[in-house]
């Protein structure tokens, strides 16, 4: 039995609840309760032979507010509710880190890194790059794993084929609620999980929206718009050859367990489940994204360096 604890919560995220109830199934009553009614709604819709792993659970929560992290428990059938997440420690196998707050990521992640747990942690990973430096290790070995589900996006199966025998595009643009910072990070991982492309630079417009055009060292570009608390779109475009394409993103209940897969296969076998380059160029085009949004430039990637980690800093 694989066991995992999960963490949260941060505003307007309820990644715990959709995370937890894909392993262990959940309640009706106690997701009627839970405050997340979208939640609710999708997992209704599923067959119960959608839910859960082979000897997977999740037995461990905590939150900031023990009563949030109850009604987690009562919601998503976890066992154990805890006042203190390092109760984890020598009762988990993984832990969730299924919280969006990305200035939290680190320090609630080393701890558990340290003990030797596998750590999922909720995208954003980081965009400060000392953090980065410590935390490389840890992507390195296989014990470390952070990304947007939208990597996995079930509407992209068919296109990932496509550039799977044809890697050429004239464009891809994406098209997102909410912040840079915060969501730019879906349609990066869901365009570096489409193809291989290699960044070079980021340049931020000076919009009502944050607009952003990250060059390609082969000369082509992406674009991506981050629209602020406006609708919830989160849409992939690619212009190829043989036409349009347009992707409206979902399916967050196959996205998740999809994501939950990978992060179970790299605990079952200590193989990265992602290239850690690949982790680290998207917090690289993140943290080149935000300097250009706030100093009003093209930046490049070459600024962005991430420090090489010393045995005494990791220590």
């Amino acid at each position: 039995m694989i066991k995992l604890g999960v963490i949260g919560t941060s505003e307007g995220n309820g990644h715990p609840y959709s995370f937890s109830a894909i392993i262990n199934g959940y309640s009706d009553q106690g997701m009627t309760t839970s405050g997340w009614p979208v939640i609710h709604e999708y997992l209704r819709k599923k067959d119960t032979s959608e839910f859960g792993f082979h000897d997977v659970q999740v037995t461990h929560a905590w939150t900031q507010d023990h009563e949030e992290t109850k009604r987690l428990c009562q919601a998503c059938l976890i066992p154990h509710a805890l006042s203190d997440r390092t109760d984890m420690f020598d009762a988990v196998d993984g832990v969730l880190i299924a919280r969006d707050d990305f200035e939290t990521h680190y320090e609630m992640a080393l701890p558990f890194l340290k003990k030797g747990i596998f750590v999922f942690v909720d995208k954003p990973l980081s965009v400060d790059l000392n953090e980065l430096s410590m935390l490389k290790p840890y992507l390195d070995k296989g014990q470390l794993m952070s990304c947007s589900g939208m990597r996995y996006a079930t509407e992209l199966d068919d296109m990932r084929k496509v550039f799977a025998s044809d890697p050429s595009f004239k464009f891809i643009r994406g098209t997102i609620v909410n912040s840079w910072e915060k969501y730019g990070v879906h349609l990066l991982d869901a365009i570096f999980g489409l193809t291989e492309v290699e960044p070079v630079s980021v340049t931020a417009f000076n919009t009502e929206n944050s607009s952003l055009m990250i060059k390609l060292k082969s000369r082509q570009h992406l674009q991506i718009d981050c629209l602020g608390s406006k609708p919830v779109v989160l849409r992939l475009e690619t212009i190829r050859e043989d036409g349009i394409h347009t992707f409206d993103i979902r399916d967050n209940f196959t996205m998740f367990r999809r994501t939950l897969w990978h992060f179970l296969k790299m605990i079952k076998t200590g193989a990265p489940a992602i290239d850690p380059s690949t982790t680290l160029t998207i917090m690289k085009v993140l943290i080149a994204g935000r300097r250009s949004l706030e100093q009003k430039r093209e930046v490049t990637l070459e600024e962005i360096r991430i420090p090489e980690t010393t045995p005494d800093r990791e220590g």
